[in-house]
């Protein structure tokens, strides 16, 4: 009879190799999960046993000896204890008996349970520790580990290896031991510090980092590509734990990272390897610049990282669990922090995360923090004035433009006068500059064939090849690439304008919008004209803005119609009147700031208008600007005095205003509002004579000027300093903001009371007197001339 096969079949090898690796893992993980569990039940048993070890010899009988004196010692004590005489024979040989026993002498009389209890509970302890199953110590387990198959004759044989596993028990006894000595090493006095030896012990600590972050900084910077790695070693440092230099370490490694990264990264941006790059073989300079580039892009990476969990942390007012640094620190830190990025952003728009970082400073710049959103926005105004190609500067328009629509437009106007900064409209007019210049042509074919021979030909051909090669080597970026980023940046700051204007009219954005559709209202699509011109003059009409802000209004609509708005026939009237209307608003108070911005709209209402501005505008214009100039600052008044300069130069027949003759009908009328009809060609310019009596030098000058005609030649004519200078620079030279005067008074040396003689102050009293006569005629004749001119007035 032949013998039964084995039906059971050995894996092949193939089944082996196909075995799902988590299969395995996942049987790997169970078998050491039983081997833990089954240590842990042994460990529990030992202890047990232990603890019973312990209860028996504690609980171990006293001698008999002892048992008997304590017994007869609380025996006499107690009051109702009968003497041995009182007792009879019987219960005396009874006694004594019983003492021959044990259990007699230790057992408590006074209580009332059986004798044999105790024998009982003592018994139960030691039953139950010969219970305890004995076990021999066995050698730790093994673990397996799965090698490759071999395959022979017979089959497939599975190969492993035993790994030894440590026991548990002896991880317990050594953290044990490990416990006990930190006890005994804590139980040691701890040393009283004086005040002075922990400054001591903290200017020495502080000065051993300053040291070690001096050593790893000169180190990477004198070799970046062997020294990338001290980098982490370096930021490791941002997780300083001492609580007395923490803060100032912090710092100083965050100060210290910001410049050697400003120092160390390439002028391109890292881009990551594919797979393909990564798998073909390279020579070892480049796979030593790509481990450079690597490392450093990682490390750059997580030193952001830190710096927007530090804001981040400070902003949402949360400290660490280990406590190292108190939440007053941490606004120093941030402080820091927001320095780093601001310097980063401006300094490297080029390299890798430079977004990110636009993303984390252009928040800021709305923040509560004085301090830290002004860092924020002089950073974002540099980066817009360096900015020549426009990606960074299209990246942070974006990213404000977000920001104001998703706070509702409840943010500060330093963000969104920012706007200011770019720099859009000097690259479109190079642009345009260069496309009116004449480009250079090279000779037609047919001009070569007949001028020049065929080696002459030769040459021409490769020099013009060669001037091809160079025109387009020095242009690195294209006009049209160029020209589209600054279309698109130009296009998202006009869609937050014109949100402003049509949902948040009461804004406190408006200021900055009027001034910013002012600056690049010569970009605008002329499409849009007449729409924004009605637009500002609702607001003007509406009553419900400020004075500067009407004046922005004001700006803004000049200078939309002195670009390409002169193709279109617009009269601008209702904006002269409105300003002809609120020169008398402005005054030597508060207002006195504004009339730099009432200069730059007569500038552009009159200057560069002037074939469109009739002469009776202009004269109205001149004599109510001669009259608001005795009623404002002297820096307002030089800035005056120089816009009736060139009204004066600009328009002809100004001089009519400095003859007492009138030149037609009617009277003039101050009171009128409008500049056409207010007969102002009838009037003098009486202001002038007040103003060379000014105790400003400056105005006494430029008054006399005005005076004589303002000619450009002879002895009445300006100085070269006063002439080729603007109104509005005029304004800002002579600002008394300081406390100061210009030009500078000379200082007066007192003469001391006892020097005065009866002579001296016989003069002072008739110069007195005759100061006082001559102020009372003024005032008299001032008064006769105001009742003529009221009289004249009601007769019309």
């Amino acid at each position: 009879m032949k013998p039964r096969k084995n039906t059971k079949r050995v894996p092949s090898f193939r089944k082996l190799l196909r075995t799902s690796k988590i299969k395995l893992d996942n049987k790997l993980k169970n078998k050491q999960y039983r081997q833990q569990s089954a240590a842990k039940k042994y460990r529990k048993e030992q202890k047990k046993l232990r603890e019973a070890v312990r209860d028996a010899v504690l609980r171990k009988p006293f001698p008999l000896e002892e048992c008997k004196k304590k017994q007869v010692a609380e025996k006499w004590e107690e009051e109702d204890a009968l003497p041995l005489d009182m007792m009879d024979e019987d219960d005396l040989k009874l006694m004594k008996d019983l003492a021959q026993k044990a259990s007699f002498l230790t057992r408590d009389l006074s209580s009332d349970e059986p004798v044999h209890i105790r024998k009982r509970k003592h018994e139960d302890v030691i039953d139950k520790y010969e219970k305890v199953p004995r076990r021999m110590q066995t050698e730790p387990e093994k673990e397996l580990i799965h090698l490759l198959p071999i395959k022979d004759k017979g089959g497939i044989i599975p190969q492993t290896m035993e790994k030894p596993v440590t026991s548990d028990a002896q991880d317990d006894e050594e953290d044990t031991e490990e416990m006990e000595e930190a006890e005994d090493f804590n139980e040691e006095p701890v040393p009283i510090v004086t005040p002075e030896e922990m400054a001591a012990q903290r200017r020495q600590k502080l000065q051993e980092r300053k040291m070690h972050i001096a050593a790893l900084a000169s180190a990477i910077l004198s070799e970046p590509d062997n020294n990338i790695k001290k980098l982490k070693e370096l930021r490791a440092m941002l997780m300083e734990q001492d609580p007395n230099v923490a803060v100032i370490v912090r710092k100083l490694v965050m100060v210290s990272l910001m410049e050697i990264f400003k120092d160390i990264v390439p002028s391109y941006k890292i881009r990551p390897l594919t797979e393909a790059e990564k798998a073909t073989k390279v020579k070892k300079e480049t796979q030593k610049l790509r481990e450079f580039e690597e490392g450093l892009v990682s490390q750059y990476k997580f030193y952001l990282e830190n710096l927007e969990q530090t804001i981040k942390d400070w902003k949402q007012r949360k400290v660490k669990k280990s406590n190292v640094i108190s939440l007053k620190a941490y606004k120093g830190l941030a402080e820091i922090a927001v320095k780093c990025l601001c310097e980063l952003l401006v300094a490297l728009p080029h390299f890798n995360f430079h977004n990110n970082i636009i993303v984390l400073i252009v928040p800021l710049m709305n923040d509560a923090s004085k301090m830290i959103s002004q860092l924020c926005i002089e950073a974002v105004k540099k980066l817009f004035k360096q900015d020549k190609l426009g990606y960074a500067s299209l990246g942070v328009v974006k990213v404000i433009s977000g920001l104001v629509k998703g706070r509702n437009y409840n943010v500060r106007p330093e963000v969104l006068k920012v706007f200011l900064h770019l720099r859009i409209k000097e690259v479109e007019l190079q642009k345009d500059s260069e496309d009116i210049a004449p480009k250079k042509k090279f000779m037609t074919y047919k001009e070569k064939r007949k001028n020049l021979s065929r080696m002459q030909r030769k040459w021409r051909k490769a020099e013009e090849k060669l001037e091809r090669e160079l025109l387009e080597a020095e242009a690195s970026e294209s006009k049209e690439k160029k020209l589209k980023l600054h279309t698109e940046t130009l296009n998202i700051v006009f869609v937050t304008y014109f949100r402003i204007l049509k949902k948040a009219q009461k804004s406190p954005l408006l200021p900055a919008v009027l001034e910013g559709l002012a600056k690049f209202a010569h970009l605008i699509n002329v499409e849009f004209f007449d729409d924004l011109l009605i637009v500002l003059h609702s607001l003007i009409t509406s009553g419900g803005l400020s004075y500067r802000e009407s004046l922005h209004c004001v700006l803004s609509a000049f200078h939309i119609l002195s670009g390409q708005g002169d193709v279109l026939n617009i009269d601008p009237m209702k904006f002269y009147t409105h300003l002809y209307r609120t020169l008398f608003s402005l005054h030597a108070g508060g207002t006195n700031d504004d009339i730099g911005i009432v200069l730059q709209c007569l500038d552009v209402m009159f200057a560069r208008r002037r074939k469109q501005v009739s002469q009776q505008r202009a004269l109205a214009f001149l004599k109510r600007l001669s009259t608001l100039a005795l009623h404002v600052l002297p820096n307002s008044s030089v800035g005056i005095l120089a816009t009736n300069r060139v009204f004066m130069q600009t328009f002809p027949k100004m001089d009519l205003l400095l003859d007492n003759d009138s030149q037609g009908s009617g009277v003039y009328l101050p009171e009128l509002d409008e500049p056409e009809h207010c007969n102002a060609q009838n009037t003098a310019l009486w202001e002038l004579h007040l103003l060379q009596r000014h105790y400003h030098p400056t105005v006494q000058k430029f008054a006399a000027h005005l005076t004589v005609g303002a000619p450009t030649e002879g002895s009445g004519a300006l100085s070269l300093d006063l002439s080729q200078r603007p109104a509005a620079e005029l304004f800002e030279a002579y600002s008394i903001r300081g406390m100061t005067f210009n030009p500078p008074v000379a200082s007066v040396t007192p003469r001391r009371k006892d020097t005065f003689s009866k002579t001296d102050s016989f003069i002072d009293e008739e110069l007195n007197k005759q100061l006082q006569q001559h102020i009372s005629k003024t005032v008299v004749h001032k008064c006769l001339d105001f009742a003529k001119h009221l009289k004249e007035s009601s007769l019309l």
